[in-house]
C-alpha cells in the first residue's frame, strides 16, 4: 500500500479527473433545486396541484436528509466508488421521472426518488476527496467546493430562468442527465479504491429509527407557523415522534453490531465542535440566502429576474475566503484561526445586517453581506476538513455524512425559525401601518411577489417596504445571536496535526496515533 504522497505523485492526471467529476456531482447536488424553483410557477401552471406545491420542495429534502447517513454508513461498509455511483444512478433516475411526470402527485414521488440518490452525492464527494487527498492537502481543494457552491447559487436562478423560457420546464429535470452520465464515465473509469465487503449486515432498525425522526424534526420545521400552528396537536404528535425516534435512535446505536452513526466519533471533541459550527452554519447561511433577495427586491427595487446576482458580494467574498484559507491550511498546517475569525465576521455580518432599513443603500448592504460571506469562507469547508481528520479512516463516510446531516438539519430550522419571526414582524408592522389594508395583504403570505407589489397603492407599499425591513431586522439579528454559539464551540477547538503534514501528521483528531495512509488506487 503506497502512502499519501507517493500516491497523490503518482497519479496526479487520474486525480484531477476524478476531481472535476467530483466538482460536476457537487453542482448536480446544489444546483438542482435552485432550478426547480423557478421552474415551479410554470410546473404549476402545466401540472395543477398548487395546493401541493410545497410538497415538490419537501419530499425532496426530506429524503435527502433521511438517507444522508445511510449512504455515508454504506460508503464505509461496502467501497466508496460503488455506493457513490449507485447514488448518481439513482439521483439520474429521479431527474429523468420527474421530468416525464404527467400529475403533482407524480412529480411529488419522483422528486421523493431523485432526493433518495441526492443524499449520496455530497456525502460521496466529501468522503472520496477524504480517502484520497491528506487532510494538509485538502486546503487547496477548498476553493473548488466553494466555487461550485457560489456558481450553482448564483447561476441555478438563472439557469433555471432560461431553460424553463426556452426549453420548457421539463428540461430542468432532464439537464441533469449528460452532466450525470459524464460524472459516472470520469468515476468508472479513472477512480480505483479498493473494494470492501462487511460482514456485519446493515443496521436496518437504526437507519429506520433515524429516518423517522429526521422525517418529524424537517416536517415540524416545514409545516409549523405556515401549515399548522406551532402549538396544534399535529406539531405536537410530530416533536413527540421526533424525539422518541432519536432517543430509541442513540439507545440502539450502542447495541447494534455496525451502527449507522458510530457513537465513538463523537468522543472527539473537534468532531462534535465542528458538527455544532456546521449546525449553525447551515442556520444562518440559508436564512441569510432566503431574506436578502427579498429585502433587495421589495425594498431596494431590484429586479428578481437577478436575484441569484444580488447574493454576489456574499458569494464572492466566501469564495476568495475560502480559497485563501484552504492555502494557508495547506501550508501551514494550521486551521484553529479560520473557525474563530470566521464565527466573529458572521456574528459582525449579520448585525449589520440586522441594521438595514428602508434607506439603506444598494452598495452598503453589499458591504455587510461581503462581512457575511468573509466569515462564511472560513467555516464552511473547514468544518468538514477538522472533522474527516478527527475520525480513523474506517469512519470517513459516517463523519462526512453525519456532518453533511447537522448542515442540512441546521439550514431547515434555520429558514423555519428566521422565517416565522420574518412573517410575524411583517403582518404585525403592516397591521400597525396600513391597518386593516396591512392585514388583508399579508394574510396569505409575509412574502409578496413582484407583481403583487406593484399593483399596491402608494401607502401599502412604502408600510410593506418598512415592514419587510423591521421583519430582516428581526430574522437577522436572531442569527447574529446563534452564531455566537458557533464563535463558542469554535474557541474550544484543538488544533491537532492535519494528517499528511508531514513528521506530525501521526496523530488523529483525538492526538492519538493514526497509522491508516491514504487509500491505495488499484
Amino acid at each position: 500500500m503506497a502512502g499519501a504522497g507517493t500516491e497523490t505523485a503518482k497519479q496526479p492526471k487520474s486525480v484531477r479527473v476524478v476531481l472535476l467529476a467530483l466538482m460536476i456531482t457537487m453542482m448536480l447536488a446544489m444546483l438542482d433545486n435552485m432550478i426547480v424553483g423557478t421552474a415551479m410557477p410554470t410546473i404549476v401552471g402545466e401540472l395543477g396541484g398548487l395546493e401541493h406545491l410545497a410538497w415538490v420542495v419537501t419530499a425532496y429534502t426530506l429524503a435527502t436528509a433521511a438517507s444522508t447517513p445511510l449512504w455515508g454508513k454504506l460508503g464505509d461498509m461496502y467501497g466508496r466508488k460503488g455506493v457513490f455511483m449507485s447514488s448518481i444512478v439513482l439521483f439520474l433516475i429521479g431527474s429523468a421521472l420527474s421530468g416525464m411526470a404527467q400529475d403533482m402527485g407524480q412529480l411529488i414521488g419522483f422528486r421523493a426518488v431523485q432526493g433518495l440518490g441526492a443524499g449520496g452525492l455530497m456525502v460521496g464527494v466529501m468522503a472520496i476527496i477524504g480517502d484520497l487527498i491528506p487532510p494538509r492537502e485538502r486546503g487547496k481543494y477548498q476553493g473548488m467546493m466553494a466555487g461550485v457552491m457560489a456558481l450553482a447559487m448564483i447561476g441555478g436562478p438563472l439557469v433555471g430562468g432560461t431553460i424553463t423560457d426556452n426549453w420548457g420546464w421539463r428540461w430542468s429535470f432532464y439537464i441533469n442527465l449528460p452532466l450525470g452520465i459524464v460524472a459516472l464515465l470520469a468515476i468508472s473509469a479513472v477512480l480505483h479504491l479498493p473494494k470492501k465487503r462487511a460482514q456485519a449486515r446493515i443496521d436496518y432498525l437504526g437507519a429506520g429509527l433515524l429516518t423517522v425522526g429526521i422525517t418529524a424534526i424537517v416536517l415540524v420545521t416545514t409545516w409549523g407557523g405556515t401549515e399548522y400552528a406551532w402549538t396544534s396537536a399535529m406539531i405536537m404528535e410530530l416533536i413527540g415522534i421526533g424525539v422518541a425516534a432519536l432517543i430509541g435512535f442513540v439507545f440502539w446505536q450502542t447495541k447494534a453490531a455496525e451502527p449507522v452513526v458510530p457513537l465513538h466519533i463523537f468522543r472527539s471533541r473537534n468532531f462534535t465542535l465542528m458538527s455544532v459550527i456546521g449546525f449553525f452554519v447551515g442556520f444562518v447561511m440559508f436564512g441569510a440566502t432566503l431574506f436578502l433577495p427579498l429585502y433587495q427586491q421589495s425594498v431596494q427595487g431590484a429586479s428578481a429576474t437577478n436575484s441569484g446576482l444580488l447574493l454576489l458580494p456574499m458569494l464572492g467574498a466566501m469564495l476568495v475566503t475560502s480559497m485563501i484559507a484552504g492555502r494557508v491550511t495547506t501550508n501551514t498546517g494550521r486551521y484553529k484561526v479560520f473557525p474563530v475569525v470566521g464565527s466573529v465576521l458572521m456574528v459582525g455580518g449579520l448585525y449589520l445586517l440586522s441594521v438595514m432599513d428602508t434607506d439603506t443603500s444598494r452598495f452598503t448592504s453589499g458591504v455587510y453581506m461581503a462581512v457575511v460571506g468573509l466569515g462564511m469562507g472560513c467555516l464552511m469547508q473547514i468544518t468538514m476538513l477538522v472533522a474527516q481528520n478527527s475520525v480513523e479512516m474506517k469512519d470517513m463516510g459516517v463523519a462526512s455524512s453525519s456532518t453533511t446531516l447537522f448542515r442540512t438539519l441546521g439550514s431547515s430550522f434555520g429558514v423555519a425559525i428566521m422565517g416565522a419571526l420574518f412573517n410575524n414582524r411583517v403582518q404585525d408592522v403592516m397591521a400597525e401601518r396600513a391597518g386593516a389594508l396591512g392585514s388583508k395583504v399579508t394574510e396569505q403570505s409575509a412574502q409578496l411577489d413582484a407583481a403583487s407589489l406593484a399593483k399596491l397603492p402608494d401607502a401599502a407599499r412604502e408600510a410593506y417596504q418598512h415592514a419587510v425591513s423591521a421583519g430582516t431586522h428581526s430574522a437577522f439579528l436572531l442569527g447574529a445571536v446563534v452564531a455566537v454559539v458557533a464563535l463558542v464551540a469554535s474557541v474550544f477547538v484543538k488544533e491537532v496535526p492535519l494528517k499528511g503534514a508531514g513528521p506530525q501528521a501521526d496523530a488523529d483528531g483525538d492526538g492519538t496515533a493514526a497509522k491508516v495512509p491514504l487509500a491505495e488506487t488499484v
